[in-house]
């Protein structure tokens, strides 16, 4: 349990390096668990990568910026295996679990009523250069 201090704040240079040293510890908790972690069907490349980025988007799904644990990282191929994509880190984004979802759904009404929970927003995959789009 991480217990409460006014000195955590984000209006002091004092107070980010502590949130700053925080979420590095919670971090560094989440690799060794994706470290632990095995997925039989992914190679050595895929699974290092998926490592590097997560700790380069400091633990945060590249769509919607949340923090996310182990268990709710989801590591998207941006071009998919079968259409020539490869385990390379560039070719991967961390994003979080209904995020991925979301990706692969096909049925127009269960995306628009899962991109309204999420607070998907077209700057957000604008940003990531995301092929989903918005369903009007």
């Amino acid at each position: 349990m991480i217990g409460f201090t006014q000195s955590i704040t984000p209006f002091t240079q004092e107070g980010r390096a502590q949130i700053t040293t925080r979420l590095s510890k919670d971090i560094r908790h989440e690799i060794v668990l994706l470290m632990e972690s095995k997925i039989p069907t992914r190679s050595v490349e895929y699974m290092d990568n998926r490592i590097s980025r997560y700790s380069m988007k400091k633990g945060k799904c590249e769509i919607t910026g949340m923090f996310l644990t182990a268990q709710n990282v989801y590591c998207h191929h941006y071009i998919s295996k079968h259409l020539g994509g490869s385990d390379k880190f560039n070719n991967l984004r961390i994003l979080q679990k209904e995020v991925h979802e979301l990706i692969h759904i096909t049925d127009k009404i269960k995306a628009n009523t899962l991109i309204r929970i999420l607070g998907i927003t077209e700057s957000m995959l604008e940003k990531q250069k995301c092929e989903l789009e918005i369903i009007k």
